[in-house]
């Protein structure tokens, strides 16, 4: 087993190598995953402002920098990694990557080890810029904080490789995406809380993928959340991640549509 994983470890890194150098030359997608998360929140704290937050007991401040998280697992590695994968499988490089000794796991993760560490890079200046800046308090649960960012990633990469099944070109990938981006914006906390929500909508919205992942990264930062919550979200994220998961073994194209 140890020597198993420490032969897959350097095959997952020299595919992230790859990414990166991709990542780099593509200036697109460099500017998607580095600007467009920012200014969502940019757009979204504008709007924030105007929504009644009294209820919730939140300032527009904190819920436009956690939810920034969302937008950053959106746009960085969401939205990136379907167009990532499907660009992969429509040049026939997954194809080619599969014929060696890696696994279907260490392609799908070694692709999508650039957009990780290009988001954990982005929450960490995030949290900076929140209590240097912006005033806010300092992070109270980072154990919180943490699981949420992990699931959110962990989750944020199967539901793009199950995404790629539906995407037929790199162009196509982009409208995909939108269903859950739109949903997700609108339904899981990240420009409303919950707590500011009507009892139906929020009980609705409580079970959207991102929400348990939005929910532990505020709790984490803001506090205030039980171990019962806590405990709830953990589950209801692990539950999306393993459907998620078991959907990309189920549908993932490793060869193009022909």
């Amino acid at each position: 087993m140890a020597m198993a994983v420490s032969m897959s470890v350097p095959r997952m890194m020299a595919l992230g190598r790859a990414e990166f150098t991709l990542l780099g030359r593509n200036k697109m997608a460099l500017y998607v995953a580095l600007l467009m998360p920012v200014m969502m929140v940019w757009a979204m704290r504008r709007a924030i402002g105007e929504i009644d937050l009294s209820k919730a007991g939140i300032s527009a401040n904190e819920v436009a920098l956690t939810g920034a998280f969302g937008y950053i697992l959106l746009f960085a590695v969401y939205q990136h990694l379907v167009s990532a994968y499907v660009a992969r499988r429509e040049e026939l490089v997954l194809k080619r990557l599969r014929t060696g000794e890696t696994s279907d796991a260490e392609i799908l993760t070694g692709t999508a080890l650039p957009a990780v560490a290009v988001a954990l890079a982005q929450c960490a200046l995030l949290v900076v810029a929140g209590v240097l800046w912006l005033d806010l308090r300092a992070v109270a649960r980072p154990d919180l904080m943490a699981i949420g960012l992990l699931l959110g990633l962990a989750m944020s990469i199967a539901l793009a490789a199950v995404t790629t099944s539906w995407a037929k070109t790199v162009q196509g990938s982009q409208l995909v995406t939108s269903p859950l981006m739109l949903i997700s914006v609108a339904g899981s906390g990240l420009m409303v809380p919950l707590e500011a929500m009507p009892g139906p909508m929020a009980d609705v919205c409580s079970v959207l993928p991102l929400t348990p992942v939005i929910q532990l990264v505020r709790g984490g930062w803001l506090g205030g959340m039980s171990a019962h919550e806590a405990g709830g979200a953990i589950i209801t994220g692990i539950a999306w991640t393993i459907v998620a998961s078991y959907g990309a073994r189920r549908w993932f194209r490793w060869e193009p549509r022909r």
